[in-house]
């Protein structure tokens, strides 16, 4: 299916409404327009791609000299404007002679609107009936097929070419309409090819909206929590997952981001959630999981292995490996030669704030045995584990061993969201 035309943008409600009237241009009106913007920046068109079609109420044009317009008009047909559309009656009583002059030398289609319309009413109609257009007319074959739900999202996690406007569009089309304030947190579930998990943590997330779909690996969704809701977002999100998925589900959460800080940072939460996921499936976990249930965990919980793999697990092979070593070398031969678990130990006691109690109880040992451990680790690597300016460098060789052992493991397949 063709593009929308400028032809078919005039035809629509509140373009029709601000009582449009064509001064030049009238060949070029099946051209396509790939987007409608509004701006009253009058200094050059360099934030135009080619295909857009201008909404202005002419204000910066009140005092210009014949010049500046002619220039104006110039450089927005030399930038591809699909036309140029002028407000006249409030800054602009009349559309100025050399700029009709100017778009009819150029071929450059010009309206002048004769009626008071909000451009938001007209930008948001055309750019949603130019994103429905495009998505029911795409002609490559994608895993979700017309689901335009699943092609947002999937478009949004691996950071396609995209523009504010178009997210919006495309987001309000999908029902997705996140208030004024939301905290937005990408979520991905490996483990089933149904949303249902995520529906029901959001309904256990009172006044949650969710945009969510199913691919071939895992569920991907963006989760919007309201202003009104208190407390740590992320650790909502979690405790929600852990009561509505099903055991044997993996769960990854990405970072909370403003719902008004763009795109770019929707992108963020959906992406750290991705990876995150694909840790949580390939990196033994650093503490026993609980049995029976779905393992859910966060962006934040897996900050260090995110770090230490950032580029890549295969680029940061060697370089971790050689951490280890250098940091854990005496550990890794003891245990080489002796039947222990020294390496784990330390990182569960570094984790948990060197915690005797705490350290005992997760590695199920009592605290004499965790004692007996812990001077055998010291002695070993001639240290004391508790010393500030160690903690730092001893859990981060702890984390990259967890990291060099996940990376023996045979890769889980389907796991990618999106190619």
């Amino acid at each position: 299916m063709a593009a929308l035309t400028l032809r078919e943008v005039l035809d629509l409600d509140p373009v029709r409404a601000s009582e449009p009237r064509l001064l030049t241009g009238r060949t070029a009106l099946d051209r396509p327009v790939r987007w409608v913007h509004s701006s009253e920046v009058y200094e050059g068109a360099n934030f135009l791609d080619g295909g857009e079609l201008l909404l202005t109420n002419g204000f910066g044009l009140t005092d210009a000299d014949e010049e500046v317009r002619r220039r104006y008009v110039r450089e927005l047909a030399a930038r591809g404007a699909a036309g140029l559309a002028v407000e006249i009656g409030r800054s602009l009583p009349h559309m100025p002679a050399e700029v009709v002059d100017e778009a009819d030398r150029l071929g450059l289609p010009l309206l002048a609107l004769h009626r008071v319309v909000p451009f938001v009413r007209i930008t948001e109609a055309a750019n949603r009936a130019i994103v429905a257009r495009g998505l029911s007319g795409r002609s490559v074959v994608r895993p979700w097929g017309d689901d335009h739900t699943a092609a947002l999202l999937a478009d949004l996690a691996d950071r396609a070419a995209l523009n504010q406007p178009e997210v919006e569009a495309r987001s309000a089309l999908a029902g997705f309409h996140p208030g004024p304030g939301a905290r937005l947190i990408g979520v991905s579930v490996h483990g089933t090819r149904e949303t249902g998990a995520v529906d029901r943590a959001v309904r256990l997330l009172s006044g949650a909206a969710v945009l969510r779909a199913a691919f071939p690996g895992d569920v991907l969704a963006l989760l919007a929590l309201p202003t009104a809701a208190t407390g740590d977002p992320i650790r909502a999100v979690q405790d929600a997952f852990r009561a509505a998925a099903d055991p044997g589900l993996t769960v990854a959460v990405g970072h909370a981001v403003d719902a008004g800080g763009g795109w770019l940072r929707w992108s963020d939460t959906l992406r750290a959630a991705r990876t995150t996921l694909e840790l949580a499936l390939t990196v033994p976990a650093a503490e026993p999981s609980v049995p029976d249930g779905p393992l859910v965990t966060s962006a934040r919980a897996l900050a260090l292995e995110r770090e230490l793999t950032r580029g890549g697990v295969d680029t940061n092979r060697d370089r971790l490996a050689r951490l280890v070593q250098h940091t854990l070398g005496p550990l890794l031969a003891w245990e080489a030669a002796h039947p222990s678990d020294l390496v784990r130990t330390l990182e569960v006691h570094l984790r948990h704030g060197c915690s005797p109690t705490r350290t005992a109880s997760l590695l199920h040992i009592g605290r004499q045995s965790l004692y007996q451990r812990l001077e055998r680790i010291e002695s070993l690597l001639g240290l004391e584990i508790d010393d500030p300016d160690l903690l730092g460098e001893l859990l981060q060789a702890a984390c990259a061993h967890r990291v060099v052992r996940g990376m023996g493991a045979t890769q889980v397949r389907g796991l990618r969201t999106v190619a």
